[in-house]
């Protein structure tokens, strides 16, 4: 079981990836970063600013961006390409399938803004299907780190993962979870609390979630094993069936549709020997403009409603 902690302390994960990214720079003189007119919004611009020579903005032209971290790649760089989620995915997906994923170029497509916390840009940046789109590519891996310990863990392990990666993070501060750093196993599930009533799957920023949700059920006397799963391709499927089988229950939580992202890929890896189980994600809508926090209540992506939906499946 791995360490976790849940207090008020927050940090952002994009503040993280861009201190990661210059640490990587002056270990490994290959990185590359790429960015498309939004440097001062990833935080990448700060790697600019340390290694110019080894920084390219893009302009609003991330199809092209792609392209380009495709040619460098093949030409033995290490690329990180970042925007915002929508634009990486949903802009780009031809580029990516075509010039990235067939050919397994080393490019790292690290996404800010991601998921409906995103708040008041409203839908049209509220990025709920990402992980559905690159989750299908083959060669493609897929990961959504929990807090920012963790995002300066993920970007050195994508550097030696041989292949492209897909990062997932979003725009608000997130809980500290891990007070201490660790090595990063790419594919690998995580343990942070025990219990035998019935198993919660979360991913990205729900596993603060589901942290605090284990605390609420552990007070009416509901012990429930929570799971981080960073990578959501390729699936930790060993764990996920171990702890299906202990607890008879799963519920999985992640700030994405539930069509196409975490919850799809526990239930296919389960579908042998399935138990009950309930999706908690976005329900094959929309977002809209908002408060960050209130719509994540809207939207049942909370502690309360984890908890509800819990006790609802036990009680079945």
């Amino acid at each position: 079981m791995v360490s976790a902690i849940l207090t008020d302390k927050k940090r952002n994960l994009r503040d993280a990836y861009s201190s990661a990214l210059i640490e990587l720079g002056h270990k490994n003189p290959d990185v590359v970063v790429l960015d498309a007119d939004l440097a001062l919004s990833t935080k990448t611009k700060r790697f600019g600013t340390v290694f110019p020579d080894r920084f390219f903005d893009m302009g609003i032209a991330e199809a092209n961006m792609m392209g380009v971290a495709a040619g460098l790649a093949a030409c033995g760089k290490i690329v990180f390409a970042s925007t915002f989620a929508v634009f990486a995915t949903g802009r780009c997906y031809d580029t990516i399938r075509q010039s990235i994923a067939y050919p397994e170029l080393n490019v790292k497509i690290v996404a800010t803004h991601a998921g409906i916390s995103v708040g008041g840009d409203g839908a049209s940046h509220q990025m709920l299907e990402d992980i559905a789109l690159m989750r299908v590519l083959p060669n493609m891996t897929v990961i959504a780190p929990a807090d920012a310990t963790e995002m300066e863990d993920v970007v050195p392990a994508i550097a030696e993962h041989e292949g492209p990666c897909y990062v997932r993070i979003g725009r608000e501060d997130a809980p500290i979870i891990f007070e201490t750093h660790g090595a990063f196993e790419v594919g690998k599930g995580y343990v942070l609390r025990d219990g035998s009533d019935i198993a919660i799957i979360a991913t990205g920023t729900m596993t603060a979630e589901a942290l605090k949700a284990y605390d609420l059920l552990k007070e009416e006397g509901i012990e429930a094993k929570i799971i981080h799963m960073p990578t959501i391709k390729p699936l930790d499927e060993e764990l996920v069936r171990e702890v299906a089988e202990e607890t008879g229950r799963i519920i999985t939580c992640e700030e994405h549709s539930v069509i196409g992202g975490l919850g799809d890929a526990v239930a296919m890896a389960i579908a042998k020997k399935p138990v009950p189980m309930i999706r908690i994600g976005v329900n094959d809508v929309f977002g809209e403009s908002g408060k960050a926090r209130e719509l994540m209540e809207k939207y049942g992506l909370t502690a309360e409603n984890i908890v509800a939906r819990a006790k609802e499946l036990i009680e079945k």
